[in-house]
């Protein structure tokens, strides 16, 4: 990058928003996929001005930019891959901004952490459901890039479902507002939705809406245990059709088991084909016992043998326990986990689950399985040995194969981490070349000149 680019963005920014050392270029090379690209310059906006001259600047002078939150992503949306410069919008756009106890609304910088919103709405009696596994540290402004899911989805849904309006900016610098902060608003496209899960490759949200609801006084969880993961898959879509929607459906398949079990030794049981992990909320106490006893009926007439309801607090982190460490457990299996979160409708689970199984088979390799079955998200693991380039090989063509299973089956690619560079090159698995086509020509649109997070998403 010449000199004259970093001079500038210094008198844009401050020259201690600006910098172009090794260090800092190492630092924001990296995402949670551990691949590494590095940027030529990382700059940090103080305001949606500083972002909108910017973004004029790189724009006139063709220099691609990657809007970065907390680099937590899994698929590779806030790597550099053509250098450039990285936005960094976590170290000063980081401010809750409003919260609105009239009309249960909050509006927030795209810097600030998930959990730092929801601990702060919580103060007040409110609630923000949306809780990606990287809730304590992944920031709004990523969430709503990606799209965001988590393990409450099941009921409440996901980021989606919780933004009203944003504030972003194009790549020639100009600033938008999309939606508003009504319940019903249906002036105009979307734009709003077109910006959410974009990855960073149409415009840099600035600003964001959040709907809240008011925070249920109660809560339980249970557990199911079955003979298999087609038993407990059927279990899953069953339940969510009996008249309770539970807060939270989790699975963990026999391999995710034997990993926590043999891991943190925490008795459970490792004979089981899969287990439910369940949670249910309200405000009155028989509210969730009715809840749970309909969980329960629904649960056993599919083979539950076994249905655990936490007494308490402390009861219910034991029951969670597995689920929340599975993902670090099952590195047991091989140093290189090829992870995925495939989403299907819930009735094609147990469909699903038995194809992951045969190819699993055919390529011998271990692929655990669990995650947000009350959603139909499942997080495949194919575990292999990273130093073993035949295997890697292996790994990835079964991944192709499970990928088809998953669109075969009325399924998407990615249910909550996007597709960044790590799955664009299966995106023809999934679309049509006249939906790639209509792809193409909304990022055109947006960005004419390719300057926004190019390459991400197959575009």
């Amino acid at each position: 990058m010449k000199t004259e680019h970093i001079d500038y963005f210094k008198s844009i920014v401050g020259k201690e928003n600006v910098y172009d050392d090794k260090a800092h270029m190492l630092a924001y090379s990296y995402d949670a996929t551990r691949n590494h690209y590095e940027p030529d310059a990382v700059v940090f906006p103080r305001n949606e001005e500083d972002v909108s001259r910017v973004l004029k600047y790189c724009n006139d002078n063709r220099i691609v930019i990657t809007p970065r939150g907390a680099g937590s992503g899994f698929t590779g949306g806030a790597l550099p891959a053509n250098g450039g410069i990285i936005l960094g919008l976590e170290k000063h756009m980081n401010q809750i901004l409003e919260i609105d106890m009239e009309n249960l609304v909050a509006v927030v910088q795209p810097g600030v952490i998930n959990m730092d919103l929801q601990r702060a709405v919580e103060k007040r009696g409110l609630f923000y459901p949306p809780d990606p596994a990287s809730q304590d540290y992944s920031t709004l402004g990523g969430n709503v890039s990606e799209n965001a899911g988590g393990m409450r989805a099941a009921k409440y849904g996901i980021t989606k479902d919780f933004v009203m309006a944003l504030r972003a900016v194009l790549p020639n610098g100009e600033i938008i507002r999309a939606g508003k902060r009504t319940i019903k608003d249906v002036a105009g496209y979307n734009i709003a939705g077109i910006l959410i899960a974009s990855e960073g490759t149409l415009a840099v949200i600035t600003e964001i809406t959040l709907k809240l609801l008011a925070k249920p006084k109660r809560s339980k969880s249970a557990m199911g245990i079955f003979p298999s993961v087609q038993k407990a898959m059927e279990a899953v879509f069953k339940t969510m059709a009996s008249g309770v929607t539970p807060v939270a459906m989790e699975f963990l398949d026999n391999l995710s088991i034997r990993a926590v079990e043999q891991k943190f030794h925490k008795g459970l049981p490792v004979d089981a084909g899969a287990i439910l992990i369940t949670d249910v909320d309200g405000n009155l106490e028989e509210e969730l016992d009715g809840q749970l006893e309909i969980i329960e009926r629904s649960f056993k007439e599919n083979g539950c043998s076994e249905f655990k309801i936490a007494k308490d607090q402390e009861e219910s982190a034991a029951l969670w326990f597995a689920r929340r460490n599975a993902s670090q457990s099952i590195t047991i299996y091989g140093s290189k986990k090829l992870n995925e979160d495939i989403t299907v409708p819930r009735s094609k689970l147990p469909a699903l689950l038995e194809a992951i199984d045969k190819i699993s088979k055919k390529y011998n390799v271990k692929v655990p399985c669990f995650g947000h079955t009350g959603d139909g998200n499942v997080h495949t693991n194919v575990m292999v040995d990273g130093s073993d380039e035949a295997q890697l090989r292996i790994g990835h063509e079964a991944i192709v194969e499970i990928f088809k299973a998953t669109v075969e089956r009325g399924g998407t690619l990615s249910g909550e981490h996007g597709i960044g560079l790590s799955k664009a090159p299966y995106m023809n698995l999934a679309f049509s070349d006249a939906e790639m086509e209509l792809f193409r020509s909304v990022k055109k649109a947006f960005d004419p000149n390719n300057i926004l997070n190019p390459n991400k998403m197959g575009l």
